[in-house]
């Protein structure tokens, strides 16, 4: 277990890295997305001590739980930090039904229907996150902490699309340390967590495996052989998202430059 003085010494640790990495990238600032949930808190405290005049926090509610943006504006004015708030509720319907009315115009069954909607989310929420850092020379920061990165538990170009990760070596246990380090109450720190993508959605479920197992498999510690397969079997699926792109390198005519 780290003390607090350890705890402390590691988080001006990760907002000494913001900074530096934002003025490598030779811009003014940083932008997160708030959700409500604990990762999203930290990150929103670690940008606020880094940049307290240059940091926006932008709620993103698609058919949201109206708690979750109770909660998102509660962690911003603790913190300070100005915000905005893009409700992408209309956007997602309007592009979600002419998908779907086009596709069944061709004749196309909807097998994945529910996935695509919720990774529609995921990623008109990176898009409005762009929009605003582009607009002001800001760097989007994201929130995906150790056990997501591992398991590819992020949508490509969604919620993974971001240019800074400060907490993705931490296990979900450090960042609820970290959280108890920012003051944030329990209520946060232990929120049930989800990516509000559809009704009822939860994390855990998806993975099929708990945060702890996660924890726990990654500071290599023992967990029970069917939770041990089905994390490798994740990391194995989702390594795609964690490359570039596969390009085709097609070999050059003779004769030409």
């Amino acid at each position: 277990m780290w003390t607090n003085e350890q705890l402390a010494a590691r988080i001006d640790q990760t907002i000494n890295w913001l900074r530096t990495k934002v003025t490598e990238a030779n811009a003014k600032g940083v932008v997160v997305g708030i959700s409500g949930g604990v990762d999203s808190a930290v990150v929103a405290g670690l940008c606020s001590r880094a940049f307290p005049e240059n940091c926006i926090g932008l709620i993103m509610p698609s058919h949201s739980d109206p708690e979750d943006v109770e909660d998102a504006l509660w962690i911003a004015e603790g913190f300070e930090i100005k915000t905005i708030e893009v409700n992408l509720s209309g956007a997602h319907t309007q592009v979600m039904g002419q998908v779907k009315k086009n596709l069944e115009s061709i004749g196309c069954n909807l097998v994945g229907e529910k996935m695509s909607q919720g990774n529609l989310k995921a990623r008109l929420r990176m898009s409005t996150l762009y929009a605003v850092a582009n607009a002001l020379n800001y760097l989007v920061v994201g929130t995906d902490n150790a056990p997501e990165s591992y398991t590819g538990y992020f949508t490509k170009y969604g919620d993974g699309g971001v240019d800074l990760l400060p907490i993705s070596s931490l296990t979900k246990a450090e960042v609820r340390e970290w959280a108890r380090i920012f003051g944030l109450p329990m209520r946060i720190a232990t929120r049930v967590p989800t990516a509000g993508l559809w009704p009822g959605q939860t994390d855990e479920a998806d993975l099929g495996v708990t945060y702890d197992q996660i924890d726990r498999y990654l500071l290599g510690e023992e967990v029970p052989p069917e939770v041990k397969e089905r994390i490798e079997s994740l990391h194995r699926q989702s390594e795609h998202k964690r490359q570039m792109p596969p390009s085709l390198e097609l070999p050059k005519l003779e004769g030409l430059d």
